[in-house]
């Protein structure tokens, strides 16, 4: 069968977590418990606080580039363009080159 294989990724991982917490009961592990303890919610905010201070810090300006700049300004109105293409029954082959002088220079500061 062609199509039998298509939803076994959603299967495999809904089996994993069953297996996963049946293995947790044997072991008589409380997960209710263990998220609920003061040490589990200082190291969530830990882990937060440091994933907040590397986005603010460190990702934010050349992902937000990225993101405003080159994937909406650039790949995301070629996908729109060619979606209405397609839409009016035409052949989405309209590559056009790209100017990239037109790009904001990224400033990082």
């Amino acid at each position: 069968m062609i199509g039998s294989n298509t939803n076994t990724g959603l299967v495999r991982l809904i089996i994993l977590i069953v297996v996963a917490l049946l293995i947790l009961s044997y072991f008589n592990i409380d997960i209710k418990s263990t998220v609920e303890k003061p040490q589990t919610q200082q190291n969530v905010g830990y882990v937060k606080d440091v994933a907040l201070n590397i986005w603010n810090n460190v990702l934010s300006k050349p992902v937000l580039y990225f993101w405003n700049n080159i994937f909406m300004g650039l790949l995301w109105s070629a996908f729109v363009e060619n979606m209405n293409l397609i839409k009016q029954g035409k052949t989405p082959t309209d590559f056009k080159a790209t100017d990239l002088n037109t790009l904001p220079a990224y400033n990082p500061k």
